[in-house]
């Protein structure tokens, strides 16, 4: 039986079809563009042989909203999990794909790019806000976006709570879809020792740098202490996932290095015996910087 199913909406230019491709290519049975009054007999006819199935739909559906809304309902009333994965960007990047892809934007009409854009963002607005997932793909690349996917649902399937930590730098501002932030500029910054400089926060001698500043170590267990207990409430209030955005200057150096240690600590311990953490780190602005 069909025991959890992702609706993947968002905007369009966003990225639903790259989430789709890597939900495939992880094994989850997926249908692109299903109006969503079909989404209660899809569920009745895969209920056999498919476990989990991912949905795309597209805000071109009829009825959108009301369709959606009484198909979730449904399937919830079967006791099958859902979730909603919205896949957003920011207006100008999404103008410049569909200008480098030349395509109209489909409710553009004869108006231009922007206004096609406005009018869905207008008729998402509700669906983004009960979203159980927002990824904001503004700064991702292809291969990126991807690699969240895979860490999204492709992690410890015993764990009850996944947490995407993001490095970023707040020179390139702060990611829309974090759920926390943790402002990493209290240390020290490598990129004025110079044999540190031209390295990023993945190479030892950096990690070492930043880890080994002071009060970087007492910081990070007083934080993972503190998200320990946050994360209880959490899972009570039944989030399965989590993003924790980690920033410094540029994206090169500290952020990198201590995300990379919270998933260390994260993924080594349990959380008071009664729930378990997944952690997998991607770094937003890595290699930005020339």
């Amino acid at each position: 039986m069909t025991s959890e199913v992702v609706v993947v909406t968002g905007m369009s230019g966003a990225g639903r079809s790259t989430v789709a491709h890597a939900m495939e290519d992880l094994g989850w049975y997926v249908v692109d563009n299903l109006p969503p009054a079909l989404l209660s007999n899809l569920c009745d006819m895969a209920a056999k042989t498919v476990t989990n199935m991912a949905v795309v739909i597209d805000v071109r559906g009829r009825q959108f909203f009301d369709d959606l809304n009484v198909a979730l309902s449904e399937i919830g009333e079967r006791g099958i999990a859902r979730r909603i994965l919205f896949v957003d960007a920011a207006d100008d990047v999404l103008i410049r794909r569909f200008e480098s892809t030349r395509r109209p934007h489909p409710l553009q009409g004869a108006d231009r790019i922007v206004d096609g854009i406005t009018k869905e963002r207008d008729r998402l607005r509700e669906i983004r806000s009960i979203a159980d997932i927002v990824i904001d793909s503004s700064a991702l690349n292809i291969h990126q976006l991807e690699k969240k996917i895979e860490e999204l649902f492709h992690a410890d399937g015993s764990a009850d709570l996944r947490v995407n930590i993001l490095s970023f730098g707040y020179k390139y501002g702060i990611p829309v879809d974090a759920d926390l932030v943790m402002d990493c500029r209290f240390i020290p910054n490598p990129h004025w020792i110079p044999e540190l400089r031209p390295l990023n926060g993945l190479d030892k001698p950096v990690s070492e740098n930043v880890l080994s500043a002071n009060n970087v170590q007492e910081f990070l267990t007083r934080y993972q202490a503190l998200f320990e207990t946050m994360s209880k409430g959490f899972v009570s209030e039944g989030r399965k996932y989590l993003t924790l955005a980690v920033g410094c200057t540029g994206g090169k150096h500290r952020s990198v290095a201590v995300a990379e240690e919270l998933v260390r600590r994260f993924n080594s311990q349990k959380a008071a015996g009664e729930h378990s953490i997944s952690a997998a780190s991607i770094h937003r602005d890595l290699g930005r910087e020339l």
